[in-house]
């Protein structure tokens, strides 16, 4: 049973997806301009890549997307995002969104959380995901610090109240806080507490799916929805989502399973005709 923590929010989660459990699509974007493994040129192939993952996710039925620029290995410390990487994935997501009618949200690594604000102000996005909003880590990029309070205070400056953010309870690439002395219901409640508007649970790693304990111990201390942030497949989908409120889908429904492949339509097709038997099962 959860407890309050912060007055009581809308369900976001129903209000952007019309839907008692969302999937979230993963747009993961080729290299950009100024990340190692960018080849140059225009952002012209980029952007066609992202559109045929869009349109294999619009046709097979999901609710929304995510956009990551997933391909910036290795990722960067917040502050140390450069301005190539906002201006890119600006522009990318402005032709993505007048393509689609389908919610469009973005994560930009590594905790670029005013980065992905600015953009989703730009472009007129419902909504951001932020993988480390309380607490401090020591991740795969160094010591990186909760993203909240100067989020939450750039969010006001820009009038972007109306941008949701979503965020990791238990942060994965990461060493889950440098103390391990918060556990899973202390970090939900700090999550609650420092703002967030929807909670992610997540694995250690993409692709790696998050524990079930975890999941209920996230859900069972929570006013606020729950979705899983990775790991989802057609397998434990439906015993994933019984106790979900959603997930974002990436690596398993990629060509041959590998998240830098393109989006497939068949696999994206079978996980959703599992999600529809949640659905179902959820109404009645």
């Amino acid at each position: 049973m959860s407890e309050t923590i912060f007055e009581n929010k809308p369900d976001y989660i129903r209000e952007i997806f019309h839907t008692n459990t969302a999937v979230i699509g993963m747009i993961h974007l080729k290299p950009l301009p100024g990340s190692p493994r960018f080849s140059g040129g225009n952002l012209d192939p980029i952007y066609d890549f992202a559109m045929k993952d869009l349109e294999a996710l619009e046709r097979a039925g999901v609710d929304g997307v995510i956009i990551e620029n997933a391909w910036d290995i290795p990722f960067r410390k917040p502050d140390n995002i450069g301005y190539e990487t906002v201006a890119s994935m600006t522009a990318i997501a402005q032709r993505i969104k007048v393509q689609t009618d389908l919610a469009i949200g973005m994560n930009v690594l590594a905790n670029g959380a005013l980065q992905a604000l600015s953009i989703a102000q730009a472009v007129d996005l419902p909504f951001i995901r932020v993988n480390q909003w309380v607490n401090a880590y020591i991740a795969n990029e160094g010591f990186v610090e909760g993203a909240s309070a100067e989020a939450m205070r750039y969010r006001s400056q820009i009038k972007g109240e109306n941008i949701k953010i979503f965020t990791d309870v238990h942060v994965k690439h990461g060493s889950h806080s440098i103390v391990a002395d918060r556990s899973i219901q202390d970090q939900t409640h700090d999550n609650i507490f420092f703002d967030a508007d929807v909670l992610i649970a997540t694995g250690t790693r993409t692709g790696n799916a998050a524990d079930l304990n975890e999941l209920t111990g996230i859900k069972n201390n929570s006013t606020l929805p729950v979705i899983v942030g990775s790991g989802m497949s057609e397998e434990n989908a439906e015993e994933i989502l019984r106790i979900a409120d959603g997930c974002i889908i990436g690596s398993s429904i990629k060509e041959n399973g590998e998240w830098w492949k393109n989006v497939s339509e068949e696999r994206t097709k079978k996980f959703m005709n599992m999600v529809h038997k949640v659905r179902n099962g959820k109404d009645n």
